[in-house]
């Protein structure tokens, strides 16, 4: 791999919209693109994302916007979202966030036909080489003796830059991803959001909207202290069709900062509300985009088939992370008797003992 490669070398900038065809080039063709760290302009090639070398998807986004685990919006060059391509965590201590995966256009190049791209060469020594170094790359070291993971989530900060919201020039960017009456009416809310926040700090309550909360205005009544916040046990399994409630319904079991045992519920998830899904998985553990540890998850925390964040209520951020559901905010849904109607179990079954 090449270290603090001069840009003119790279391959150039693709420009590439959503549905053209690419290949992923080969590791050989990507390590020169790379630096000592596995990375390009500060986003690492992982592991996870040698199997996909030398095949062919589409692109589904750019991914000129993203954010950080702050919520920070930031703005990324030259990369995209191909499918529904995600980390399956295999080389960062099995974590199960399953991110949508960045790819720099330097690592692919668009095809115009997919039945008449070349084979792929056969691993050699040097592609070896080049995977070691990139499985290497994955983990730092700590004084703790316990590894710190790079990934795409924690490298964010370092592959991109801070974008305000008066840069106008990101919303013709993002009409490409989402159209523009998607991006005309997320400006409408973020504009009134805005406002909330200058209403907060400015105005007497008796002439707040909402008492300033951000749209969706979704208010928690319990109080913010361990134990405050109630849970429900499902046991809930993946392929198990099962009900979002309603978001009045969630929001009875939420503390005031809007969370349910530190689990927060935020606009992006309302928008989910009273649909029906099936369950994807349960989540035991992820790495923290702050610090690179891996966490373990010490409260139920299911993953839902397809509800992702859509950007909304972010700023059209393209990453389209999973949302993680507490049991107490679903239902079952019985298809035993082959018809898919619902039976309603009791809302909380007392409180479920931590799991670590």
């Amino acid at each position: 791999m090449a270290v603090n490669q001069p840009l003119q070398s790279r391959p150039q900038a693709l420009g590439l919209r959503p549905g053209e065809l690419v290949r992923v080039r080969t590791i050989l063709e990507i390590g020169p693109t790379l630096d000592a760290q596995g990375s390009l302009d500060g986003m690492p090639f992982m592991p996870e994302m040698l199997q996909y070398c030398g095949r062919t998807f589409r692109v589904s986004r750019r991914a000129d916007k993203t954010c950080a685990g702050d919520g920070v919006v930031r703005r990324m060059h030259n990369a995209v979202h191909l499918g529904d391509l995600r980390c399956d965590g295999a080389s960062h201590g099995g974590c199960q966030a399953a991110c949508l995966l960045f790819w720099k256009e330097a690592w692919l190049e668009r095809v115009e036909d997919e039945a008449a791209m070349p084979p792929s060469p056969s691993p050699n020594g040097a592609e070896s080489t080049i995977t070691e170094t990139l499985v290497a790359a994955t983990t730092e070291s700590d004084t703790a003796n316990e590894p710190r993971y790079r990934c795409h989530a924690t490298e964010i900060p370092n592959a991109s830059t801070p974008l305000r919201f008066r840069e106008l020039d990101q919303y013709v960017r993002d009409a490409h991803n989402w159209g523009v009456t998607k991006i005309v009416r997320g400006l409408v809310v973020e504009l009134f959001n805005l406002w909330q926040s200058f209403a907060r700090r400015h105005l007497p309550r008796t002439l707040l909207i909402a008492d300033a909360r951000p749209y969706p205005f979704i208010r928690g009544p319990l109080p913010v202290r361990k134990g405050a916040t109630p849970s429900g046990r499902l046991d809930l399994q993946p392929g198990e069709l099962v009900r979002i409630k309603s978001k009045a319904e969630i929001e009875a079991t939420l503390d005031e900062a809007n969370n349910n045992r530190g689990l927060c519920f935020d606009g992006e998830m309302s928008r989910h509300c009273g649909r029906t899904a099936r369950v994807r998985g349960r989540v035991e553990r992820i790495v923290d985009e702050h610090t690179g540890e891996l966490i373990e998850m010490k409260s139920e925390c299911i993953m839902l088939e397809g509800v992702v964040c859509e950007g909304d209520y972010h700023r059209f951020c393209a990453r389209g992370i999973y949302a993680y559901w507490r049991e107490i905010w679903l239902e079952r849904i019985d298809e035993s008797n082959g018809n898919g109607n619902r039976r309603r179990l009791p809302a909380c079954m007392g409180e479920r003992p931590p799991s670590g």
